[in-house]
């Protein structure tokens, strides 16, 4: 599952079906269906990734031997290290932040470049011809420790209750996952809205609200916080139309939108940016690193514990945050899999999709 580094949004790298497909399993597990695995299906994918790493080496090491029998020529580290944080500068981070690079080395046949950005260290690979970059590497010599909050499935009686819950949705708007839990959200809040805020993960830089999909985004994002924020009757009529083609203008009209007033919202620091910083405030104080994730009655809490990405899961979730569950938490919403990214129909086609950004 990628995560998202707050305050850096700098790696843009998807294998967006692969997710899913590991997700999904996941969820069905922690949902309690029972998985039939063919070992020889296993074994014949191993035996293909491996074949694929042994084919793909040569390329990715930079070590491809040319026709006259000799490996391509290394440029030296400094040249290389140099010529990466340009292009890390230059054309994935855009403007929005600087890569200051801190020490070069070799290591196992590759550059290994440290650097900072906004303060926080990174390492990543490039190849020693500089022509590959590797944004992150997981060295699988450390078992990471899994803490019993990841590994524990909540039921109803787990969740913290109160007289009036809260469920804080934090997403992305260009998210696929992100699109997928707001229209779920959407169904809910139909029923149960004055228990629902979406939040929006991101960061203030130099006055300019960012996001981990670039300046697009980051403009979408504040749009919807504003809206939430002065028009908030509007929201759910403006989302609901978005994240069927992602066509904001059109929506904004369609949603009755005053479009002064949310210009002023988007243009005032006072506002717009005030009110993200908010939300980003909020996502620093969970440690939320994903879209979508959702926190309910301040403590971090999984769809996937009630049913997966489902329109009745997430309101069954809802509604066991309340000391005294209304009478509207009987109503059985949609119980298939919501569609992920821009759809015109809120059933997901295929298998489930279960993934963050």
């Amino acid at each position: 599952m990628y995560k998202f580094l707050k305050n850096q949004y700098v790696f843009k790298f998807y294998i967006l079906t692969l997710i899913s497909d590991v997700m999904a399993e996941k969820s069905e597990k922690k949902e309690g269906l029972k998985i039939k695995v063919n070992p020889w299906t296993i074994s014949t994918l191993i035996l293909l990734v491996i074949l694929a790493i042994f084919l793909a080496y040569p390329q990715i090491t930079g070590r491809v031997v040319s026709s006259d029998g000799n490996l391509p020529a290394a440029k030296p580290a400094n040249e290389v290290a140099a010529n990466t944080i340009d292009y890390i500068n230059k054309y994935i981070l855009a403007g929005q932040s600087t890569a200051t690079l801190t020490n070069v080395s070799e290591e196992d046949g590759l550059y290994n470049l440290q650097f900072t950005i906004a303060g926080r260290a990174y390492n990543s690979y490039v190849t020693r011809d500089g022509s590959l970059l590797f944004p992150s590497v997981v060295d699988m010599t450390v078992t990471p420790e899994i803490s019993e909050e990841e590994t524990t499935t909540k039921t109803c009686e787990d969740i913290k209750k109160v007289d009036e819950p809260v469920m804080e949705a934090f997403v992305v708007s260009y998210c696929p996952y992100g699109l997928q839990m707001q229209r779920i959200l959407a169904s809910v809040a139909d029923i149960l809205g004055d228990n629902i805020k979406v939040r929006y993960i991101g960061s203030v830089v130099d006055g300019k609200v960012t996001s981990m999909h670039g300046e697009e985004e980051a403009t979408e994002n504040l749009r919807q916080i504003c809206i939430r924020e002065e028009q908030g009757d509007k929201y759910w009529d403006y989302v609901s139309c978005f994240i069927k083609k992602g066509e904001s203008e059109s929506c904004l009209d369609s949603a009755k939108i005053d479009k002064t007033k949310l210009d002023t919202c988007m243009t005032d620091p006072k506002k717009g940016i005030a009110y993200a910083q908010e939300d980003f405030d909020r996502q620093d104080q969970f440690q939320v690193s994903g879209s979508p994730t959702l926190i309910l009655n301040d403590e971090k809490v999984s769809e996937f514990d009630f049913g997966g990405r489902t329109a009745e899961a997430v309101k069954t979730l809802l509604c066991c945050g309340f000391n005294t569950e209304p009478d509207v938490c009987s109503q059985t919403l949609s119980e298939e899999q919501a569609a992920t990214s821009f759809s015109e129909t809120y059933s997901a086609s295929g298998s489930a999709s279960s993934g963050q950004c």
